[in-house]
């Protein structure tokens, strides 16, 4: 086993490489930009090396910079983590030149597998099935158009490089289709410097199932099990499970078999992934293989116990593999949730900045935490927005999904937007539940995008219950004026005002709202943000933050803003005025931050609702900023290049004079 371990990535994936390494007593080695000087693999890792300027082009991408902190640190091999350089054949051959150990696979299975075009032909030639599509380099957006138009549409445009959902577009036209090869050719570009183009049929209402396999360099090959990957916004995963409760038995045995034999025929050693496409009647069609280790290993982990990233080092330092086929079961049930820094409802836009508060839920048996954020750090706009994932297990599905509902409330972000009431919304959803999906299931159960969840009146009477409890404890201790056993006042959410009394019984407190009595028990500390409680036997969390004379209260993925008031000022609320909101509808703001990489306006242009005004690159996406009204253009106020903040000014549209 070698001694020391360089870790070439960053943010929660190398902190895990980390932990495997430090259990198995090696020394690591952490890389960083400028962008991540405190972040927290750099302290985790016994030696860390500067590496260049935050844009991962001029660092995490450079493979001169790693090679020499190989050099400088005398680290014997290097784990790539995902993304970055990962699936980078080059890196792996720098590395073998270099007498570094990679740990992964050879750099001619990662040239083979990590290109979509070259895989799906050596798919084809060994039988495995394959999505119909043109299996070759697309050379401009009229030569997409006239291929899909062979092949009819809906198509989908991807990458031939990278993965995870970079350089992917859906068209169900020819100006889609035209659009979609100009954004995803540049996204391919901007995430993996390779432009690369090809185009199949997208197969309707499917779900993504993969294969984790695990082989050494002896010829031994084993497959772990599969893991339901379906529900995805914009072709990335959002949340995953292991096992599919759509796959049986022979599904799982066909599949395994093809993922093992499609391993063994490119002479595959380390852990790796095979994608597939599995339609309605489990007709399963291979869509691509991870030459490395995937985002949601985690839950592979959980149900077999097999620590993937410790098999990794073992196997690249020429360990023998002592796991048979047989020996891999499948226990119990896991999830992953994907936290993003982004916010769900305007868009799902990125968010960066500092993290003011990262109180993620308590580790158990129950629950994982992998992340590279604490109290304090920065989210750059530099890299993937995926800022921690959760991971939770049970005895079988609905009980990883309650698990996961119960720590998605316990899981306290403030700084940064983040997905958390989204995901929260997903787990709720009934056709989740009943485990009901394909890689559609967002877009047709949010078709308007997502809004914020309204809880049941169930939900929300519990909810309000803990709050007027945990109000009144607050008062008790911070009033000198004697209260009484029994206090009333009034809840005024929205338009609503609610009459609530409380009193306060041996061990408990009891509840009238609006009639209806509920008894109530405080389980966790009172002046903490996060309130553990248990409302008529049903236990729950949710998180109060107090903002001058209202609470904000987040539970279930909802969002509510509650005024409490006394009676003698119930009364009066109700005559307070609104303050009006500013005319904006003449500004085109920025509504995320971001670098400014083209503007396709001029002072004095005229525009359509729905023309093309800007497009901004953030954490890895371009996002086109659209003309919401027909007008022309006053003036404009940014500069191609510039980093922008959130709702900063772009554009300025003549003011429209009413008649």
């Amino acid at each position: 086993m070698f001694e020391k371990l360089l870790i070439a990535n960053r943010g929660e994936i190398a902190c895990r490489v980390i932990r495997s390494a430090r259990k198995m007593g090696i020394a690591t080695v952490a890389v960083f930009s400028e962008a991540d000087r405190d972040a927290l693999h750099v302290s985790m890792a016994d030696e860390a090396v500067f590496i260049g300027p935050a844009p991962s082009s001029q660092s995490y991408l450079l493979i001169d910079r790693i090679t020499e902190a190989c050099k400088t640190t005398g680290a014997q091999a290097v784990h790539p983590g995902y993304g970055f350089l990962s699936e980078n054949p080059l890196f792996a051959a720098a590395l073998e030149a270099q007498g570094v150990i990679f740990v992964g696979p050879p750099s001619n299975a990662i040239e083979i597998m990590g290109d979509k075009i070259a895989s799906k032909r050596l798919a084809d030639s060994s039988g495995v099935p394959t999505i119909p599509g043109i299996n070759t380099v697309i050379k401009d957006a009229e030569e997409a158009v006239g291929y899909a138009e062979q092949i009819g549409y809906p198509v989908m445009l991807k990458a031939s490089a990278g993965g995870g959902g970079k350089g992917m577009r859906i068209a169900h036209n020819a100006d889609e289709c035209r659009e979609g090869f100009t954004r995803a050719a540049s996204e391919a570009q901007s995430s993996f410097g390779d432009d690369r183009i090809f185009i199949e049929k997208f197969i309707s209402e499917p779900r993504h199932i993969e294969l984790q396999v695990l082989a050494d360099q002896f010829g031994n090959t084993i497959h772990l099990n599969e893991r339901e990957c379906s529900i995805q916004r914009r072709h990335q995963k959002v949340l995953e499970e292991a096992p599919s409760l759509f796959v049986d038995e022979a599904l799982r045995q066909a599949m395994g078999e093809q993922a093992v034999a499609l391993a063994r025929a490119v002479s595959y050693v380390s852990a790796g992934t095979v994608e597939f496409i599995v339609d309605a009647e489990r007709n399963f069609y291979f869509l691509e293989m991870n030459t490395r280790l995937q985002v949601e290993h985690p839950v592979t982990e959980k149900i077999t116990g097999v620590d993937l990233v410790e098999w990794m080092l073992r196997i690249a330092a020429g360990e023998k593999l002592s796991l048979k086929q047989q020996d891999v079961q499948i226990n119990g049930w896991s999830m992953e949730s994907r936290i993003y820094a982004e916010d769900p409802l305007r868009g799902f836009l990125p968010s960066s900045g500092r993290v003011k508060r990262f109180r993620p839920p308590e580790a158990s048996e129950e629950v994982r935490v992998d992340t590279g954020l604490f109290e304090g750090a920065e989210v750059s706009l530099h890299y993937d927005p995926m800022v921690a994932k959760l991971v939770t297990f049970g005895r079988d599905r609905d009980s990883a999904a309650d698990v996961m509902s119960l720590a998605l409330d316990r899981f306290e972000i403030d700084g940064i937007e983040s997905n958390i009431s989204f995901l929260a919304s997903l787990v709720a959803n009934k056709r989740f539940r009943e485990g009901s999906i394909t890689t559609a299931f967002i877009d047709e159960e949010y078709p308007d995008g997502f809004s914020g969840v309204s809880e049941s009146d169930d939900a929300q009477n519990r909810s309000l219950a803990v709050l007027a409890v945990i109000h009144e404890i607050w008062t008790r201790l911070e009033s000198s004026v004697e209260i009484s056993e029994r206090s009333i006042r009034y809840l005024r959410l929205k338009n609503k005002q609610l009459r609530i009394e409380v009193e306060e019984r041996s061990g408990h407190w009891s509840v009238t709202l609006d009639g209806a009595v509920v008894t109530v028990s405080i389980k966790s500390t009172p002046f903490k943000r996060r309130v553990d409680f248990d409302v008529d036997d049903v236990e729950g969390s949710l998180q109060l933050l107090k903002t001058g004379a209202a609470y904000q209260v987040f539970h279930a993925g909802s969002q509510m803003r509650v005024v409490i008031l006394e009676p003698s000022s119930a009364g009066l609320f109700s005559l307070m005025p609104e303050k009006a909101q500013p005319d904006r509808s003449h500004l085109v703001l920025s509504p995320m931050p971001g670098l400014l990489v083209s503007l396709n306006v001029d002072a004095g242009s005229d525009i359509k609702a729905g023309d093309e005004i800007a497009i901004i690159e953030a954490m890895k996406m371009e996002n086109i900023i659209r003309a919401q009204r027909d007008g022309k253009i006053a003036s404009i106020e940014a500069s191609v290049g510039e980093a922008l903040e959130v709702d900063q000014c772009i554009a300025r549209l003549e003011k429209v004079v009413a008649d």
